[in-house]
């Protein structure tokens, strides 16, 4: 019997694949002393084989296309490469040139066709292009220094030979995630993260030790595909501003290559790829946040470097008369419904998934994906219905936020095909407004505790869909959210206009900084309740990285252009508020230990409901705008039948001392108090003897903007 061959990742992608290729491939043609043949017209970008370099782009209404090659980091191309008529086949010029070293060249297209604005086509022979499949892009490899040429971006032909081993991922289903939004730079970059390389996939790969005692699972990098942070910069009071958050996509294929602790030419993304597998090795899963909504290009007066030279009025959504449609606030809107950007789009994704094994993709402003080229929303979108059900991308998690500058606001509407889960936007509202001390929100918030079955029928549903947080990059911290009233964005240079007013936030008494002992008090145990409520809600929860320690923007809720101290990560902090990064993990622990505060399960053995509603009695279940707290029972039985699993949330949000009575059990069980964040330690891993009277009568003095949590166990008197 023959002995199989196990043939790995490695081997296929640097020896099988270029061997099949290439087979029996050989010049036919002499280009400015090139040889050249036809290339491959189904593999977008640049795709090396043994000898030589494969090119292929496409255009529905170029009538020719020129390859430039130039010395790395050179100005001026050193060869102009013309595809001949015959390499043409229907919209696709391809091209294989032989005799090429990759590490010797850059390249970039100019394409000639039809110019007439009015009807979208602004075509310039004159102006080299970055290829929209580039995997790799110079000339703003070193961060917030920008290249000397005219010609800003050019692409790198890179070598896709990492091994991933016998590499699994960890395939946590959204129930279970706990997920922690960060900046790649923001987060390692100040000088207290004491990490070798900072602002660097490096860097965050120094911190996955930290990230496991936290206790998160997963991580949602805010956009690391190649952007153009120099953008709109410009000077505030001495400082440079820049667009540091990365919202303005330059290529969609490639890393940022300033986010490489060193120079990977014709390697990008290997350190990307390294710290991705670190972190799955370590069972933290990776989300990226991906920006299709729009590019770095901008409307009429941005910059003309690649998708407007190649097809201006198919990747773009225009007016009737040539104009760009801007329901991203940024200048342009993707034409994500044309089939060409629906196919580019999906191969992004798919490269993503395949050769960065990515876990997740968090969408922005994802109802423009939703939209006809025409700017009106659809019922069915082809987009989002064919990433839902590409078999490639089916372990993935989509997650939308579900919103646009264009005023469509779809949480709980988003087009799913029960795959698309979305960010919680009414829960954000809903909660930060109840948590500071509007009582007569308590209906509302009591919905977006037990998972929002509002917006999202659990029966059809289920809790997968509802992505529930407090912060995000976008608004205030945490700790700012009980430091501040008012937005202080004055740093930002536009007197302070820019970011939302609608903050939901309370200053506990005090704008901003303090020494008042007890301001400070208040502020933390609001923390704490915003944290324990938040982990004791149906859904995935999603908290901003620095909320475990108090990380403050000094009270700015727009920090886009911020790249100092102002969106950096205080790593100091940690130290000084230690206690509260031991709340945030042991909230995170305890939510991973108790399955009936995250999803269904079977009934309880004793018979109490799954979830529960309670007032200040157990018995009394409507909650009204007169509602001073709200007690919310979780059950059910233990996924290995040892016993049941009875979590009780009570939260108290008014300004004055409430008595409740905890619902009854059945014995022997107990209620065990599991937090009190009125407590000076407000966790509680047992009961104390002085605490049994009161647990025994069901009673419990729940302090003023306080929560506490309990947990049915089985109590030894002693």
């Amino acid at each position: 019997m023959k002995k199989s061959t196990v043939i790995s990742t490695k081997e296929y992608s640097t020896k099988v694949l270029p061997s099949m290729m290439s087979n029996h491939l050989l010049p036919l043609d002499t280009v400015e002393g090139y040889k050249v043949r036809p290339g491959f017209y189904e593999i977008n970008g640049a795709t090396a084989i043994p000898g030589g370099i494969s090119f292929t782009v496409h255009s529905h209404n170029a009538v020719s296309c020129e390859l430039l090659l130039y010395h790395p980091g050179q100005c001026s191309p050193y060869a102009v490469l013309k595809y001949p008529d015959t390499y043409k086949i229907g919209h696709v010029f391809s091209m294989i040139v032989f005799g090429l070293n990759m590490a010797d060249f850059e390249y970039a297209f100019r394409l000639d066709g039809p110019y007439q604005p009015e009807k979208g086509f602004i075509f310039d022979k004159t102006k080299p292009l970055l290829d929209p499949y580039a995997r790799a892009v110079t000339g703003q490899s070193v961060w917030g220094v920008q290249s000397s040429c005219d010609v800003q971006y050019r692409a790198r032909v890179v070598k896709n030979n990492f091994d991933w081993g016998n590499f699994s991922q960890p395939l946590i289903t959204m129930e279970d995630l706990v997920i922690y939004e960060l900046h790649i730079r923001g987060f390692t970059k100040h000088i207290s993260s004491g990490v070798q390389h900072p602002g660097t996939f490096d860097g965050l790969k120094e911190k996955i030790p930290y990230l496991k005692r936290l206790g998160i699972n997963a991580v949602e990098l805010m956009p690391i595909f190649e952007f153009d942070e120099m953008s709109d910069r410009r000077e505030v009071n001495g400082k440079e501003l820049l667009n540091y958050w990365g919202y303005n996509t330059v290529g969609f294929f490639s890393p940022n290559t300033s986010y490489a602790s060193h120079n990977e030419a014709n390697q990008e993304g290997l350190e990307l790829k390294n710290l991705i597998k670190s972190l799955n090795e370590n069972g933290i899963e990776v989300i990226l946040d991906v920006v299709f909504n729009h590019t770095a290009e901008g409307n009429e007066a941005g910059p003309y470097f690649s998708f407007k030279g190649f097809d201006n009025n198919i990747y773009y959504m225009l007016t009737p008369d040539g104009k760009y449609y801007n329901f991203s606030g940024c200048g342009n809107t993707l034409n994500c419904n044309h089939p060409i950007v629906q196919q580019m789009i999906l191969e992004c994704l798919r490269y993503w998934v395949t050769n960065y094994r990515v876990d997740g993709f968090r969408f922005d402003l994802a109802a423009i994906l939703g939209r006809n080229e025409d700017g009106s929303p659809m019922s069915k979108p082809p987009l989002l219905q064919s990433l839902a059900f590409d078999p490639i991308l089916g372990n993935v998690k989509l997650i939308a936020e579900a919103w646009d500058a264009g005023g469509l606001y779809q949480v709980g509407t988003f087009p799913s095909w029960h795959r698309w889960a979305e960010w919680n936007g009414k829960y954000r509202d809903d909660l930060r407004s109840f948590l500071k001390g509007d009582y007569w929100l308590a209906p509302e918030a009591v919905k977006r505790i037990i998972g929002s079955p509002d917006l999202y029928d659990p029966k059809q549903r289920g809790y997968n869909a509802s992505v529930n947080f407090l912060t995000c990059h976008d608004g205030f911290t945490l700790y700012d959210l009980y430091s501040y009233n008012e937005k202080h964005n004055e740093a930002n240079g536009w007197n302070n206009t820019d970011g939302t007013n609608d903050n939901r936030s309370w200053n506990c008494g005090v704008e901003g900084d303090t020494t008042d002992p007890q301001v400070l008090k208040l502020r933390h145990r609001m923390i704490k309740n915003a944290c324990a409520v938040l982990m004791c809600s149906r859904g995935t929860p999603m908290f901003l990285a620095g909320d475990e320690f108090c990380n403050t923007q000094f009270g700015n809720n727009n920090p886009y252009c911020q790249d100092n101290e102002i969106s950096w990560l205080d790593w100091t902090l940690l130290e000084k508020n230690q206690d509260m990064f031991d709340f945030f993990s042991y909230m995170i622990t305890f939510r991973r230990s108790h399955p009936a505060i995250r999803c269904s399960l079977a009934p309880s053995f004793c018979n109490l409901e799954a979830i529960s509603i309670h007032q200040l009695n157990p018995y009394e279940s409507h909650v009204t705008s007169e509602s001073k707290m709200i007690g919310i029972l979780f059950s059910g039985r233990l996924p290995d039948e040892s016993g049941d699993d009875i979590v009780y949330l009570a939260v108290n949000v008014y300004w004055e001392p409430l008595t409740i009575t905890l619902p009854s059990l059945q014995e022997p069980l107990k209620w065990q108090l599991a937090v009190n964040t009125a407590e000076e330690n407000p966790l509680r891993t047992c009961i104390q003897s002085s605490d049994m009277a009161v647990m025994e009568d069901h009673a419990f003095r729940l302090e003023p903007r306080s929560v506490a949590v309990f947990t049915a166990a089985q109590v030894n008197h002693h």
